[in-house]
């Protein structure tokens, strides 16, 4: 049932154009969360459910906490996450993340949001991390266009978020709380783990 769902999804994160990971980069962290016994997450990003479907399909015990402010994802969201039965497990909240505020603390931050916003995200929620959480950032090779020559990118928008992403990617070098490893998966991952 729950593979048919997650057909479903990816069509339709196609035909309407939502952004949703790629294999190889969700495959990594189910497996990320499976090897380290992550129990609890929280998601700034949520589009139409499909990575938190996935994250809490890898254990029953798992609890995700997903933030989405575009209303249209959000109902999909809720619509899938009822088909998958897990309407106990992930808890939606609809809202721009930057206005949400929780007490709670997590095992894992999951960043896949408005990549212009991943510094205010990343300095919001790390409050919310256990010692030794970890913050997994998707995108950072940005289809492939970080590592590319900025002029040669035609778009002053496109040119702006790998610029955005570029100095991401300089905020979590610097960061000494954290010891942060980029990997060359997906679309490029970074794993930031609190000292």
């Amino acid at each position: 049932m729950q593979n048919d769902l997650i057909a479903q999804m990816r069509n339709y994160a196609e035909e309407y154009n939502v952004p949703i990971m790629v294999d190889e980069g969700i495959n990594f962290v189910r497996n990320y969360i499976a090897r380290n016994d992550v129990k609890s997450i929280l998601e700034i990003g949520t589009a139409i459910g499909y990575s938190a479907i996935l994250m809490a399909m890898v254990r029953p015990d798992i609890q995700i906490t997903t933030i989405e402010r575009d209303e249209k994802r959000y109902l999909e969201a809720i619509k899938n996450i009822k088909k998958a039965n897990m309407q106990d497990r992930i808890h939606l909240i609809y809202k721009d993340a930057l206005e949400v505020e929780l007490e709670e603390q997590y095992d894992l931050l999951f960043i896949d949001a408005a990549k212009a916003q991943n510094i205010k995200f990343f300095e919001r929620f790390e409050k919310n991390l256990r010692p030794f959480g970890t913050v997994i950032t998707d995108n950072m090779s940005f289809h492939g266009l970080v590592n590319q020559d900025e002029e040669q990118i035609e778009s002053r928008n496109v040119r702006q978020l790998v610029r955005k992403v570029k100095d991401y990617k300089a905020f979590l070098e610097q960061n000494q709380a954290f010891r942060t490893e980029f990997l060359e998966i997906g679309d490029g991952i970074a794993v930031s783990i609190k000292k």
